[in-house]
């Protein structure tokens, strides 16, 4: 089988196409046919040991495809059936990948492989975020960071159908474009806009109610002064790197304000969480109240080249490997 390895950490360069063994599933475990496998930000914090993984390894942890191989005891599915992951194990950027059982998930007839490559990790963030560490309800008003980008996308959407006031930050005007034929309310752009002071004023000087952060690093105190008292602040990605140590005082002094750093894992930990979260990710889609849009497709041989376009924040969308 084919699939993309690293020997060690590093920029893109790092990743390279090798033939290697296909993997037999054993207890618990099926096998899976990649039609598609997603490209996600978390595999360049794999790449690059922001977040470290046993090395020499495989990367991405997202896919859809066909199961060829079913494991004793994974009788839940049968050669044939349309599956899609996103919860590991690594090694995703491949043409085959041996995957738990318990952590695939059938995929409606309805929704395509590249869709759901495309969406199962970003859109079940999505989902724990808006109905898990901050329920969003009618009449909340939401921020919503680098909203042009994969998870973005799904949230403006996903907000504005539960009622929010969505307001969408963007870099540049092209994506204020996208964010706004999603449904934001409002769209800032951040080389232009004071977004604080902004946001300040679209809320008749009160604040959000929560923000949802997947920049970090660049955003971090604008994000927090975008906040009215006893409102959230949810960190759920480093696209700008890691968040630097900071005084919870803080908090206190900008109004008693909450801060958490969540991660899916949490959120779908358990067989019946994964079911839940993954059956609402897939309403809300077939409905059309979220549309995802086609992702951008790399060969799997181009997977560095896709890395560097994400980095270089050249992407909007999700981006998919085609083995």
């Amino acid at each position: 089988m084919k699939a993309i390895r690293i020997d060690a950490v590093g920029g893109p360069e790092v990743m390279h196409l090798a033939e290697v063994e296909a993997s037999t599933p054993g207890a618990g475990e099926i096998r899976v046919k990649n039609a598609a496998s997603g490209i996600n930000f978390i595999d360049t914090y794999h790449r690059t040991g922001l977040y470290k993984i046993p090395l020499p390894n495989g990367l991405g942890q997202e896919g859809a495809g066909v199961v060829d191989a079913v494991g004793e005891g994974a009788s839940a599915f049968a050669i044939g059936d349309r599956v899609a992951y996103c919860s590991g194990p690594i090694g995703a950027y491949s043409d085959q990948h041996v995957i738990r059982a318990d952590r695939a998930v059938k995929l409606p007839d309805a929704i395509s492989y590249e869709i759901a490559a495309a969406s199962m990790l970003k859109g079940m963030t999505a989902r724990y975020l808006l109905r898990k560490t901050f329920r969003v309800e009618r009449g909340h008003t939401i921020v919503v960071h680098a909203a042009a980008g994969g998870v973005g996308q799904i949230l403006v959407q996903w907000g504005a159908h539960l009622g929010a006031d969505v307001i969408a930050t963007v870099g540049s005007e092209a994506k204020a474009e996208i964010a706004k034929s999603l449904g934001a309310h409002h769209v800032l752009v951040t080389r232009r806009d004071d977004v604080a002071a902004r946001v300040r004023e679209i809320t008749g000087g009160v604040g959000a109610h929560v923000v949802y952060d997947g920049v970090g690093k660049d955003t971090f105190e604008m994000s927090l002064d975008c906040l009215r008292p006893l409102a959230m602040m949810a960190i759920f990605g480093n696209a700008s790197g890691a968040v630097a140590p900071f005084n919870p005082l803080v908090l206190s002094q900008k109004g008693s304000l909450f801060l958490t750093r969540p991660t899916l894992g949490h959120y779908i930990a358990t067989r019946a969480m994964l079911d839940e979260t993954a059956a609402d990710l897939f309403q809300v889609i077939a409905s059309g109240a979220v549309k995802i849009a086609s992702p951008a497709h790399y060969r799997l041989a181009d997977a560095a080249q896709a890395h560097r376009d994400l980095e270089a924040r050249k992407t909007t969308g999700s981006l998919v490997l085609i083995p």
